[in-house]
């Protein structure tokens, strides 16, 4: 399934910028930042289940904010982008 990460961190701490750094690094585990704070990310049930608790364990619920998105469909038919898109499509072949 295709799930659409987005978060807003509270970066006015120390700990608040350590948070954003490991909500990121979890993010980049699973997919690929589309914009600052937004991942596209290409998941089994099981791999959503574990990007979820691992983000829900470092939040702070009172200062931070997570929204993820179950995209239903293909990207291809879901998402429109406009402007610079550094997208790498998880199905194409890598080419080192």
């Amino acid at each position: 399934m295709n799930v659409l990460v987005t978060y807003d961190v509270n970066t006015e701490t120390r700990a608040g910028r350590r948070r954003l750094r490991r909500v990121a690094t979890t993010c980049k585990d699973f997919g690929q930042r589309v914009q600052y704070s937004v991942f596209e990310c290409s998941v089994n049930e099981a791999q959503f289940e574990s990007l979820r608790d691992r983000l829900l364990k470092i939040l702070d619920e009172n200062e931070d904010s997570l929204r993820i998105y179950r995209l239903r469909g293909s990207r291809e038919d879901t998402v429109e982008s406009y402007g610079i898109d550094r997208y790498v499509s998880f199905e194409d072949p890598l080419i080192l």
